[in-house]
């Protein structure tokens, strides 16, 4: 048996978030003895999973804000997840012992868990380079950037072992961290099957206006900029112009997705969605859904006839696993992790990131109902053959054991 600490910065509704909690069942479910530590845990926005005592969760380090005078956000986080590997190291490591960190988003705790008396081995997963998801500015920002990417390298090559989430985040990996000498392994995120299986959908859990003669078309994703939601209003208006007036009165577009109200920009993007579709015209057929719980979130996925993913280069994606898992054909963007993931005419449509391109798949999946079920059942097929999640846990197993049996390798940092 090995114990795990998992620690993260803000355990919401996120797929970084949801990763992170599947890790954590998939080990508690191996035997293994598994809590997580993070800066922020809000109850009543958080996955079922860390609110109903299976998995232990410690918050510290909330009191240190977030940002200052709206800005300075990746200084405050990193400030955050710092104080938290101090806190372990200095405090918790203290009370019991831990075999393994299992951290990820920030690497600048990892030589400070490493310090911990009971010497933990660090595994670090990367979803992505934080330094690629800050926003482009001018030169105050690049000055700004510098030593937070040079930790950022740094840092992240003192992890005893690391993890990505996609052959296009490992590419992406590669090609950032330079001074890093490492291919990092792929852990695929997967889903908790037995959750959609096991879970009986009530009618509290339905989320009213949705007529049940609609054909619907789902999109989740938080309410953030760079996901790229606009895509879905001006392909749905686009549609309009490919189907029978008939076809399109049975239409609708939900978008369902993370709302904190601590975020500027998840309240700033959803009232600008909002508006955008009242100006196209589209407000009486979309509905915007502020972070559904898992069973309403279950709900919609059981209701869309099928799934509209509108990032471009997204990291993997969970969400487009939900949705074959559960029948539903998914129309994404022909880049990123969707490319490992949805295989084009067959569990769905990799489109190019423009209206037309996603009007005319949503246009057959409309025009031909088989379409749909026959994507479906190859899309489910595929979730269980590919991204299941006892493989999920098996290679996360093997990986933990392993790291905590071998000895402490040579630092890869050239």
């Amino acid at each position: 048996m090995v114990r795990v600490l998992f620690v993260h910065p803000d355990l919401g509704i996120g797929g970084a978030e949801r990763l992170v909690v599947d890790a954590a069942l998939a080990l508690k479910n191996k035997g293994h003895t598994v809590s997580i530590l993070t800066n922020h845990h809000d109850p009543e926005h958080c996955f079922e999973e860390t609110k109903d005592g299976n998995l232990a969760v410690m918050t510290v380090g909330d009191w240190i804000p977030r940002d200052i005078f709206g800005k300075f956000y990746a200084v405050c986080a990193y400030a955050r997840m710092i104080y938290a590997a101090f806190y372990f190291t200095l405090f918790l490591s203290k009370r019991e012992k831990y075999d393994v960190v299992f951290c990820d988003l920030i690497s600048l705790g990892i030589p400070i868990f490493r310090m911990a008396r009971s010497s933990p081995k660090v595994l670090f997963y990367c979803h992505y380079p934080d330094q690629l998801l800050s926003k482009p500015g001018g030169i105050l920002k690049r000055y700004y950037r510098m030593p937070l990417n040079f930790l950022e390298e740094v840092t992240t090559a003192q992890a005893d072992g690391i993890l990505v989430n996609s052959k296009f985040t490992s590419r992406v990996f590669k090609e950032t961290f330079k001074r890093t000498s490492v291919d990092p392994d792929i852990l695929y995120p997967s889903l908790n099957t037995k959750y959609f299986d096991e879970t009986v959908i009530e009618e509290k859990d339905k989320i009213a206006g949705i007529p049940t003669e609609n054909f619907v078309f789902l999109s989740i994703n938080r309410y953030e900029r760079k996901k790229n939601l606009p895509l879905a209003l001006h392909s749905f208006q686009k549609l309009q112009s490919l189907i029978s007036p008939q076809q399109w009165s049975k239409l609708m577009l939900v978008l369902a997705g993370g709302y904190d109200e601590r975020v500027l920009e998840n309240v700033e993007h959803f009232d600008e969605l909002e508006e955008l579709a009242e100006d196209m015209g589209l407000r009486a057929k979309v509905r915007l859904l502020r972070s559904p719980n898992d069973r309403e979130k279950l709900f919609l996925l059981q209701r869309a006839q099928a799934l509209v993913y509108t990032p471009e280069n997204e990291h993997f994606g969970i969400v487009p696993l939900e949705g074959m898992y559960l029948g539903k054909p998914v129309i994404a963007a022909n880049s990123g992790g969707p490319t490992e993931t949805i295989i084009n005419d067959q569990t769905g449509f990799l489109c190019e990131a423009q209206p037309d391109s996603f009007a005319s798949a949503m246009a057959k999946l409309v025009k031909e109902d088989k379409n749909c079920v026959r994507m479906g059942e190859m899309g489910r097929k595929r979730v269980q053959q590919r991204f299941s999640f006892e493989a999920f846990s098996i290679k996360l197993d093997n990986i933990v054991t392993d790291l905590v049996a071998r000895t402490d390798g040579q630092k890869k940092l050239k």
